[in-house]
């Protein structure tokens, strides 16, 4: 049999497989039909533009069991369905992959499907118990997250990696964003190699032996999978494009993957606990992420600061003044401007038997790491440091840098009972009234979340900040902030 009718087969094959998915799972169909189908010269990956897929694996693993070609190619839809393929700055990339690889194992062996066969089941769901046991929820970060503080050893991640292994990740990169037009026409390319200096060997090797999209040949119209036409010949792919261009690639899955969500919430009656595991995993990847020190610069107060207010100065009646009056300016620069910086703020930190000292240490850290910078505080602040369980533990004042290093330095956590918000608020209120505070904006609650909130809102602005690792949701009064981070995140 010759190449071309090789190649025929096999797409029909995979055009079969891919019928078969848009069947059963019609929540995904936006996404199984979205990409462009290519030749590739090894198994089956994708990049987010193109599917690659070589003719001959196709037809191998058809021949040993017809659905698991089905089976692969969902596997390889869902890492883009969840970004696995868009991370960037991933320290150790073999972890990477091998987290995102037990993570779509688990959510393929939850729904449970008929229409295709799982191979080396039973060791996989053992294994994936496994994790279950040291994961809350397993997530694709949660499970790296795990990997790496494991510290697995070469042997273990080797036999895993093959174990959970499904399709190439060697076209898993992202360029960085250019610092500017000079820095990006220099070395477009210099860039890419970067990105990948600090990954494991898979990461490094796989960089050279990555083709452009043109270089494969594209299914045309007459050999037509739905969404594949001649125009493909026209595409790059996306580790050919530039930054901007790949940015509008993943902003076009994050689409995908919203809506898939959506539409999963619909289907859900009828799929019942099958897709519970891929709505845990679409509502993870789709929460909105923060910019924890953009979030505590909405608790800036204004003030006045020593330097020249650009904006009010007039350089026509400065310059006239000292040309008609010989070196005499005719208006002086300002030298006060309002300035948005921290000056009064409090942290309340809960000190509840449910948050325990490490994470409080981090928070309190990445926070002092935020103000301590010059320009985003008053050189004298009023800052209050209060711990709380079910009654106030301890303040302390902090009115200078050197006073927070020294906190940071001896901080002890006092309480460990329950969670009441109530004391810390009745408390602040009673230092408003001894004029400890003079324009107080800002109360950050750092919390577990589980306690009792005030009925009346406050005259300042509150937010309650959640460390989660699952995704149960805290409801807290309409007039407070929500604010859930990672521990990454801190």
């Amino acid at each position: 049999m010759n190449d071309a009718r090789l190649t025929e087969i096999a797409f029909e094959v995979f055009k079969l497989s891919r019928n078969i998915l848009i069947l059963n799972l019609r929540f995904l169909d936006s996404a199984i039909s979205r990409l462009n189908v290519v030749e590739y010269d090894k198994t089956i990956a994708t990049d987010g533009v193109f599917l690659f897929i070589n003719p001959r694996y196709i037809l191998l693993r058809y021949k040993e069991e017809q659905t698991l070609i089905a089976h692969d190619y969902l596997h390889t839809i869902l890492h883009l369905i969840f970004y696995h393929r868009f991370s960037p700055n991933v320290f150790n990339q073999d972890l990477w992959n091998l987290a995102c690889d037990i993570t779509i194992a688990n959510i393929i062996e939850d729904l449970n499907l008929n229409c295709i066969n799982i191979p080396n089941r039973s060791e996989k769901n053992k294994e994936i118990a496994f994790f279950k046991d040291k994961v809350k929820l397993l997530t694709a970060d949660k499970i790296y997250r795990y990997l790496v503080e494991s510290s697995l050893k070469e042997n273990e991640l080797k036999r895993l990696s093959a174990l959970f292994l499904v399709d190439d990740h060697s076209l898993w990169e992202i360029k960085e964003e250019p610092k500017d037009e000079s820095d990006d026409k220099k070395g477009s390319s210099s860039n890419q190699n970067k990105k990948g200096q600090g990954n494991n060997n898979t990461q490094s090797n796989n960089t050279q032996d990555k083709t452009n999209a043109s270089d494969y040949r594209h299914i045309d119209q007459n050999e037509n999978l739905s969404g594949c036409d001649s125009k493909n010949q026209r595409l790059k792919d996306f580790n050919s494009m530039t930054f901007e261009e790949q940015q509008a690639v993943i902003q076009d899955w994050r689409n995908i993957s919203e809506h898939t969500e959506a539409d999963l919430k619909s289907f859900s009656n009828n799929i019942g606990n099958q897709a519970g595991s891929l709505i845990v995993n679409l509502e993870s990847v789709n929460k909105e992420k923060y910019d924890y020190t953009q979030f505590l610069k909405k608790f800036c107060v204004l003030g006045e600061s020593m330097e020249i207010n650009d904006d009010e100065f007039d350089y026509i009646y400065y310059t006239f003044g000292l040309k008609q009056y010989d070196n005499m300016p005719l208006v002086e620069p300002l030298e006060y401007k309002d300035v948005k910086k921290i000056k009064e703020f409090v942290i309340a930190i809960d000190t509840s038997g449910s948050v325990y000292g490490e994470l409080v240490q981090k928070f309190l850290t990445k926070t002092y790491n935020i103000i301590k910078q010059e320009e985003n505080f008053f050189k004298k602040i009023n800052l209050h440091i209060i711990q709380c369980d079910t009654q106030i533990q301890s303040d302390t004042k902090i009115t200078n840098q050197q006073e927070f290093d020294h906190y940071i330095a001896t901080m002890q956590l006092f309480g460990f009972g329950g969670t009441d918000f109530r004391p810390v608020f009745e408390y602040v209120d009673e230092l408003i009234l001894q004029k400890e505070f003079v324009n107080l904006k800002g109360l950050i609650y750092f919390t577990d979340g589980f306690g009792v909130f005030p009925t009346i809102k406050p005259q300042y602005n509150t937010a309650f900040v959640f460390i989660r690792d699952d995704n149960v949701n805290i409801e807290v009064p309409s007039w407070a902030i929500k604010l859930i981070l990672d521990k990454e995140d801190i």
